[in-house]
């Protein structure tokens, strides 16, 4: 137990050191483990473009089985880091528990009039959706800001707003 709570110290000295990750710990549900885990797998964020890439780098971009006469179904890649895409797909559901805008998000992705989507696959569009958030905090140093999080959706169900 001496050697976790030293290890947990030494963890927390790092990710101090590095810019944008205080700011990633005040989303409410993300733990000092799983931004230490999210940053030592994509390594500096500064050398990515766009959280695009990121999104390619842990096998979350889609893909579509078809030939030229059927349509086949569309799913994630799964070619990238496979620890990075555990990391956030169990980071995600506890996230979707806790914090109040993720959940909305998510009952909107599964309960939408048109288009819904099955509950794994809004698990999975979140994960894209906390990887573009991270992605944010760390390269342009911005706060966690739950009301713009809820305001980048333009639709009435999630912001409460009718336009």
């Amino acid at each position: 137990m001496l050697k976790l709570n030293d290890l947990m110290v030494k963890v927390e000295t790092i990710i101090s050191e590095i810019p944008g990750a205080k700011g990633m710990l005040l989303i409410p549900g993300l733990a000092l483990v799983t931004v230490a885990g999210f940053l030592s797998e994509v390594c500096e964020l500064a050398q990515y473009a766009h959280p695009c890439q990121i999104q390619k780098l842990a096998g979350l971009t889609l893909k579509e089985y078809s030939s030229g006469k059927q349509k086949g179904q569309t799913t994630i890649t799964k070619r990238g880091r496979r620890k990075l895409r555990e990391l956030l797909f169990k980071t995600i559901m506890p996230l979707v528990a806790v914090n109040n805008e993720f959940k909305a998000l998510h009952k909107y992705y599964t309960t939408r009039a048109k288009n819904p989507i099955k509950k794994k696959q809004s698990l999975i569009a979140l994960c894209c959706k906390l990887i573009r958030v991270l992605y944010a905090i760390g390269t342009k140093g911005v706060r966690y800001n739950p009301q713009k999080f809820i305001n980048d959706i333009k639709h009435p169900e999630v912001t409460g707003k009718v336009a």
